[in-house]
Order: structure tokens, then sequence, then C-alpha cells
């Protein structure tokens, strides 16, 4: 591989204060002023610039032609749809708890580069995993890390505010971040699929986004079994965790195992009555 960056192999996008974030040690929340976590660091964009509104049209025209042409092709044909018809370098989310989309774009989509948000609270078996793609894949394996980093963000908006305050952490760490990631692409491909929740349950196959950019979710139509079969039948690196009860893996603060025949999801967030970060929203 080309790539290099920090320690876990590949290059890192990060926000204007750097990958370090803030130093210091946090101290008791009662002893200092803190930071309303509703307000982002100081510096930082924390949305996608829009694309020019020619742009947002030719996209919006794509969806109005191709989303119902689309609808029961395979990824792979959605993804060979992609390369023919989709201009400049194509962003690949990657949560690393499959390798998927990886595999389907890895020699389909030519201008692509895979992308995975490190929030600085995953599991390690999640960063061996991101290890192990960066060694595999061709395509370019990007990182894209929060303004500030555990400690920092402890010590402005005080401790674990993933448990005080989720929504508020999840848009600091994934949601910001992705915004500000999406910037040079004018699309991006997504592993959604419409079974993961009964807010996914209509997701198209082609979608534009708030900024104006295609979104591309080439498994839309998917089932977990459809998922388990690919990840076998083209021996796929397989994230641990997904053999120990974890069918869906976010943060390792904020993902418990799920008992067998539960709803997959239900260990994200769980005890509480967030379902979503708001990255697919």
């Amino acid at each position: 591989m080309t790539n290099t960056g920090p320690d876990v192999g590949f290059t890192a996008f990060t926000g204007l204060i750097g990958a370090s974030g803030v130093d210091g040690v946090p101290g008791a929340d009662d002893a200092r002023d803190l930071t309303d976590p509703e307000v982002s660091p100081p510096g930082v964009p924390t949305t996608t610039t829009p694309l020019d509104e020619e742009q947002t049209a030719a996209h919006r025209a794509l969806v109005d032609q191709w989303n119902d042409r689309l609808e029961g092709a395979t990824a792979e044909e959605i993804l060979d749809w992609v390369n023919e018809h989709v201009s400049g370098t194509v962003a690949v989310t990657m949560s690393m708890q499959d390798t998927v989309l990886a595999e389907l774009t890895e020699g389909r989509v030519h201008d692509a580069e895979m992308v995975f948000l490190d929030t600085g609270y995953h599991f390690d078996e999640t960063l061996d995993v991101a290890r192990e793609v960066d060694a595999r894949y061709s395509l370019p394996l990007r990182t894209v890390e929060p303004a500030y980093s555990v400690a920092g963000q402890d010590e402005t908006y005080g401790r674990d505010l993933y448990k005080r305050n989720p929504t508020a952490c999840c848009r600091m760490r994934k949601v910001e971040p992705l915004a500000r990631m999406l910037d040079p692409y004018e699309a991006w491909i997504s592993g959604v699929k419409r079974v993961d929740s009964e807010l996914r349950k209509d997701t198209p196959i082609l979608d534009v986004d708030r900024t104006g950019r295609l979104k591309i979710n080439p498994l839309a139509a998917w089932t977990d079994e459809d998922v388990e079969a690919y990840i076998e039948s083209h021996d796929l690196i397989v994230h641990p965790l997904t053999r120990q009860g974890y069918p869906s893996i976010g943060c390792a603060t904020c993902t418990l195992p799920v008992a067998p025949g539960d709803d997959p999801r239900s260990g994200r967030w769980a005890n509480s009555s967030k379902t979503e970060c708001g990255l697919h929203l």
C-alpha cells in the first residue's frame, strides 16, 4: 500500500485542531466551567459545502432517470453504473463491521476512495479490521477523525459525554467529521440496508443528499443473510465481534451484545431511545 498516516496505517483527515486534539487530563466536572455540548469545537467546519445548482440538478436528473431502473439490479450492476455515470472521485464509507463494500468496489469503481470514521471510541477489533482492509485492497483508505481527541472532548465538555448526551457526542465524533470529509467528493457510497431499521426501510438505490451530492446505496435491498452469504463466498475479512453476539457494531462505549432473535441494532445505544447516529438521516 502507498498510503501512510497514523499508526493504524492509513491517511488521516482531521479538523483544524488536529488529530491530537486538546491536551490535558480531565478534571472533576463540578470544578470547571464546561462548554455546552450543543456548541461544536470552534474554528472547524461542521457542515459540508453544498454543490452548486448545476451539479445538484444533474444529480437529481440521474436519480429521476435511473432510480427505478436500478431497482432490482445487483450490487455489482449498480456499481458498474456508478463507474460509467458518476464523474470525479467517489467516497466509499466503511464502518469496518464488514468489508462487503470494499470487495464490491475494488476493480469496479476505478476512481474511488474508502473512508473510515475513527471516532476514538472504536473496539480494538474494528481498528484491526481497518488495518487488514488497508493491506488487502488497492483502493486508497482514508480515516476521518473528530476535531477533539477523546481526552480533549472530556476536558472541554466533561467526562463521558456519550453517557450524558449521546446525540451531541455522535454529532461531534461522526456527523461533523463526515461532513468535512465529503467536501472534495460529488458522490458517496454507503452500506445502508432497508432491513437495518424502520427508519431505513424506504432507502432508495440513488438519492441526493442535503448538499446536492449523489448518494448510492448498492446494498439497499440486501438482507443480513445476503451479507453473510457474500462474506462466506468471497472469503472476506470477518470482524470477530460479529461472531460473538454483536450483529451491529459501533463505538465500544455504546454497543452491547444482542441476544439471539432480538433486533440486531438493539445493542446500539442500549438503554436509550437513540437508534441512529445521524449520518444517514
